[in-house]
């Protein structure tokens, strides 16, 4: 089997269960992808929020004089994490599309250290689920970036075929 053989029965097996285990998703998300590239892992999960990470890289560095990472890697560790909050708190994987999602950064990140996201889906309505998170590198108070943003909840699996 092949990688986009994997990806795609990983996805068909997702979708087709009628509830998310944030855990085993990520061991999975790490099959390609930016997430792979990265190597996004999960930490921890509640009801409706989810903490992912990666360590930092030389080959994740935008600024190879000071260390500090590029600002792609944060964005997408933001992004899933912001996603995987909405599936985790409807407790099923449903597709969904980006509506907004907006990325503020407060500082750059320190070299050499691991950052972690923290996202949470705060309301939910029929076809609209509203997110938040922060990144940071070791103290949740004094964050690198705050997200926010808006999902469409898409019914039914047609778009998938």
């Amino acid at each position: 089997m092949d990688q986009s053989e994997a990806n795609e029965n990983a996805f068909e097996r997702f979708s087709r269960d009628n509830s998310f285990d944030p855990s085993a998703w990520s061991e999975r998300m790490n099959f390609g992808g930016h997430s792979g590239f990265i190597g996004m892992r999960y930490h921890q999960h509640g009801d409706n929020w989810i903490e992912l990470g990666f360590d930092w890289r030389d080959d994740l560095v935008g600024d190879p004089e000071t260390g500090v990472l590029a600002s792609g890697p944060i964005i997408s560790l933001l992004d899933n994490a912001t996603s995987m909050s909405v599936w985790t708190r409807t407790g099923q994987f449903r597709p969904q599309v980006t509506l907004d999602l907006r990325i503020d950064y407060t500082r750059a990140a320190a070299p050499r250290k691991p950052i972690v996201a923290r996202a949470e889906c705060y309301q939910l309505r029929r076809s609209m689920a509203f997110v938040r998170g922060i990144a940071h590198d070791g103290d949740p108070a004094d964050p690198v970036a705050h997200a926010a943003g808006i999902f469409m909840l898409v019914e039914g699996q047609e778009w998938a075929k």
